[in-house]
């Protein structure tokens, strides 16, 4: 049964506040393993992992630039020698957090004949952490170049029967999509029941990133419902025919790189933008002559409704639409003092018509 805006209302009101007492219960756990480089290790990892981490960004970024100020005592140190697992992630979140740290850690793994240690072949959870690590290689990372082919040959061939369902699922995951490769949500998607099947996992973490996904869910749902109706408003099948209908394309483009919830805004901006300058690269390469074009592209520079003059009908739609998106541009960043970003997307949008009209004179 559908439930009423009342019900919905007091519903998302209820999850709201139940994440937020996560939250709080999430903070408190970093807060405890402060001085244990191994468990916030894990711990961050964890949370980025599940998807919940834009929650807590401030927090991780103060907790991996204090594991960074003691990575040299840390990886010659604290952790055992022999210990793959441990610094390979510490390698992995302190790269994927811009830190340049170098790759001859790996070293250490290597024997007198310079070839990786063959008790490292049975240690299934130690290659994925390194294996995960290896996509986070810069130029001139040789030994990384090395450790991926080691890593991958051993993973392929790891004997499922010996290691835990969970983690024979993330080798198998990994070697077809690399964590650093993936999309947050998709790869929050697929990590979440996984967590869920490891004996050790933490309730409240594992609560946390159901609901917050499942919240942020339905926000992108009700943002894509919105997006279509507006793409169904401007009658784009009608008006445009020669025109792609990728606009679901677009959004789940979009909201895979940019999820957050306080990005909602900017998305629909993006998505409008991204879509009518698909609908003008399609007038471009294959619906306007060239006539119509170089007034088009005057019309775009121009930016005013009364440019319109001498464009035809189906131009002439495209024009208003593009008009309307930028003054609910226009009032979204005038409000929040920041109007001095519009200016740089119309210099955008205007620059697009000149290599266009160029295109358009070669291949007439």
């Amino acid at each position: 049964m559908r439930l009423t805006y009342m019900q919905e209302f007091k519903y998302l009101g209820r999850v709201e506040e139940q994440i937020e007492g996560l939250k709080r219960e999430v903070r408190k756990m970093v807060t405890d393993v402060v001085e244990k480089p191994s468990q916030m290790l894990h711990l961050i990892d964890q949370i980025q992992r599940l998807g919940i981490y834009y929650h807590f960004e401030c927090e991780i970024d103060k907790q991996l630039g204090q594991i960074h100020k003691s990575y040299s005592q840390l990886v010659h140190g604290v952790f055992k020698a022999d210990d793959l697992h441990m610094i390979a992630l510490i390698f992995r979140l302190l790269r994927q957090q811009g830190y340049n740290i170098s790759s001859d850690v790996f070293n250490k793994f290597k024997d007198g004949e310079g070839k990786f240690k063959e008790t490292l072949v049975a240690n299934a959870r130690g290659l994925l952490s390194l294996y995960e690590a290896c996509h986070l290689r810069c130029h001139g990372d040789a030994i990384l170049e090395e450790v991926l082919h080691f890593a991958m040959t051993h993973l392929e061939s790891i004997d499922e029967r010996k290691v835990s369902n969970s983690l024979a699922k993330q080798v198998k995951h990994a070697l077809k999509q690399p964590l650093h490769m993936g999309l947050p949500r998709l790869e929050a998607r697929y990590y979440i029941p996984l967590y869920r099947e490891e004996p050790s996992h933490n309730e409240v973490l594992l609560a946390l990133a159901e609901l917050d996904f499942n919240l942020l869910q339905e926000q992108h749902r009700k943002e894509l419902g919105k997006i279509t109706r507006w793409w169904k408003d401007i009658d784009v099948a009608r008006k445009f025919p020669f025109a792609g209908d990728g606009i679901v394309e677009l959004f789940f483009r979009t909201s895979g790189a940019y999820f957050e919830p306080e990005f909602a805004m900017a998305r629909e901006i993006l998505i409008k933008v991204a879509a009518l300058l698909s609908i003008l690269d399609d007038i471009y390469d294959v619906y306007g002559t060239l006539e119509e074009l170089v007034i088009l592209t005057e019309a775009i520079q121009k930016w005013d409704v009364d440019a319109m003059d001498g464009l035809p009908e189906y131009m002439q739609a495209w024009y208003e639409v593009l008009l309307d998106v930028f003054h609910e541009v226009e009032n979204e960043v005038a409000s929040k003092g920041r109007l001095y970003r519009l200016v740089h997307a119309k210099e955008a949008v205007s620059i697009i018509g000149a290599p266009c009209i160029h295109r358009t004179r070669v291949f007439t």
